[in-house]
């Protein structure tokens, strides 16, 4: 645990800079650092982002270098190229490793004491690569994952359902990609089993709305993509509550990707399920109950991330 306010955010793309326009109005930090191969734009965004905090709280957010993350709470890698129409987040792994291989022992260098939270696209692979790049304890570095298919699966059920979607509990697991798994088996409204409640809400036809909705989250990102070329406001509203987390030390359990060891038949590669997070970044999974048919899809979507790891020279 690092008692600092400061966050670094390295790559300041759409993702990058999103985020620091979530982190500054969360008033979680007092310092924001803004770290980019092109140091204009990372200073340009930090200017932006700035004019805005007589609207917020006092803190500072400049553009620096990598000296910055020794004393940081949180790293955020946003860095790495995009995803492009028609492209799948596993289609970015060798131009995001290589750029990986660049951040990740500039990081390492630096004896970085805080939490490494990666952002960067296909999330799951990225976390595991950053892990043995920066010799980090497998706690303090965590992916994304599938805190964001999760809120988009809570945003579906709460419009399905008529009720707030904070209301709804509910996880995508495994992969945050093509391969990700609805926990339908866990899923409930505020402790109501989720096919007791659609019945209540008037909805019977559950394999159809079931098989829909799990399409429709798993395709929102290509589809946000295809319109406006990159999604970047969801993602940045999940980083600011992945660091709310840690920063607060919350202990709440967020579908993050992190090393798995020996849960439902699966070890030795990062991927999501729900897990405690707090100060010290992942304290501990939560086994959730999956039917036999969801923990199989998890398997496969665990040995699908190994095979490309596999192909990996660290």
């Amino acid at each position: 645990m690092i008692n600092s306010k400061k966050a670094v955010m390295i790559g300041c793309g759409f993702v990058g800079s999103a985020s620091v326009f979530a982190l500054m109005q969360s008033g979680l930090f007092t310092e924001i650092v803004l770290i980019d191969a092109d140091k204009n734009k990372a200073e340009g965004e930090a200017m932006d982002i700035s004019h805005g905090i007589p609207f917020a709280s006092p803190m500072k957010i400049y553009a620096g270098d990598y000296d910055d993350v020794a004393d940081a709470a949180i790293v955020v890698i946003s860095a790495g190229a995009g995803q492009k129409p028609g492209e799948t987040r596993l289609d970015l792994v060798n131009k995001n490793v290589a750029i990986f291989k660049s951040i990740i022992p500039e990081i390492a260098k630096r004896n970085f004491a805080g939490i490494m939270l990666v952002v960067a696209n296909p999330v799951d692979i990225l976390t595991q690569v950053a892990i043995k790049l920066s010799g980090l304890p497998e706690n303090r570095v965590i992916g994304s994952g599938t805190v964001l298919d999760s809120a988009r699966l809570r945003y579906k059920l709460g419009e399905h359902l008529s009720v707030d979607s904070r209301s709804v509990h509910a996880f995508i697991i495994g992969e945050h990609g093509d391969s990700e798994v609805v926990a339908w088996s866990s899923a409930n409204v505020s402790g109501v089993p989720l096919s007791e409640m659609c019945e209540m809400r008037g909805h019977y036809k559950h394999k159809e709305n079931t098989a829909e909705i799990a399409t429709e989250v798993k395709n929102s990102a290509y589809e946000i993509i295809n319109k406006k070329h990159a999604t970047y406001y969801g993602i940045a509203m999940s980083v600011k509550r992945i660091c709310e987390v840690i920063m607060r030390d919350e202990k709440s359990i967020l579908p993050v990707s992190h090393m798995i060891h020996g849960v439902y038949d699966i070890d030795g590669v990062s991927l999501s399920m729900p897990a405690i997070v707090g100060a010290d970044g992942i304290e501990s999974d939560i086994p959730i109950n999956l039917s036999g048919e969801e923990a199989l899809k998890l398997k496969e979507s665990a040995d699908s991330l190994k095979k490309i790891m596999e192909t990996i020279e660290l």
